[in-house]
């Protein structure tokens, strides 16, 4: 089993003039001091899932924020094994619950609020789906773990064999976990390495630039169709499919 990063080495890492960061039951929540500014810092630890009390918490944390700090960045500190897997988190609906705070994201986002998401450790389905791809831009440590699937799942699933999805995967990114896929396909926008404070205000001095993940998937071979399809849905170009 990977060894479990330590949330509080990583945001020493990132603030080094100091952090009112908190863990709760796996949600961590606070400020970072960040060169005269502070940071709004939500997240998760241990490799929890995302179950409707984790959702509500980073939701209401994200309103709070948006309420009391107009403009303050956002980073997302993501270390999770997805959605939570359990009848009762069903029965109440966790699709609602997630996407609420998939709203609560966006909402940010359009009250001026830079939204940035990092990888420290664990990046699974859903519970990635509702963070760092819902940032402005997301980011990974060369060490973490991002999968939608499993490969021995994805053959269940799929009923393809495991022994030809892993030769799918050495040449198609999307079969295959891993930050250097998730980058080539556009997902990230750069794997962070040495100096973490360097790369986050690099990542805070970013232009936006909207949604511009399939242009990277296009331009890095990941994803080679996403964009030309984009641009035919928007202008009506033809799309070459090879």
């Amino acid at each position: 089993m990977q060894a479990k990063t330590d949330w509080k080495s990583i945001a020493a890492a990132l603030f080094p003039e100091g952090h009112s960061i908190t863990e709760q039951d796996c949600f961590l929540s606070g400020y970072g001091k960040f060169e005269g500014q502070q940071i709004g810092v939500i997240g998760t630890t241990e490799h929890t899932p995302i179950g409707v009390e984790i959702a509500l918490a980073q939701a209401q944390a994200i309103l709070r924020i948006v309420r009391e700090h107009p403009a303050m960045p956002i980073l997302m500190l993501i270390d999770t094994q997805g959605q939570r897997l359990r009848h009762r988190d069903e029965m109440l609906g966790i699709n609602s619950y997630m996407a609420h705070l998939g709203k609560c994201v966006d909402l940010a986002r359009r009250q001026g609020h830079r939204i940035i998401g990092l990888v420290y450790d664990q990046a699974l389905s859903g519970g990635f789906i509702t963070s760092g791809l819902m940032a402005d831009a997301c980011y990974a440590l060369p060490d973490a773990t991002i999968r939608v699937m499993g490969l021995p799942a994805m053959a269940r699933i799929t009923k393809v064999p495991e022994e030809r999805l892993l030769e799918l995967a050495q040449s198609n990114p999307v079969f295959a976990p891993g930050p250097e896929n998730y980058q080539r396909m556009g997902g990230l926008g750069a794997i962070w390495q040495g100096n973490l404070a360097a790369h986050l205000r690099a990542a805070l001095a970013q232009p936006l630039a909207g949604d511009i993940r399939s242009g990277l998937g296009l331009e890095r071979g990941g994803r080679r169709y996403a964009q030309p399809v984009i641009n035919a849905v928007l202008h009506g170009d033809a799309v070459q499919i090879s």
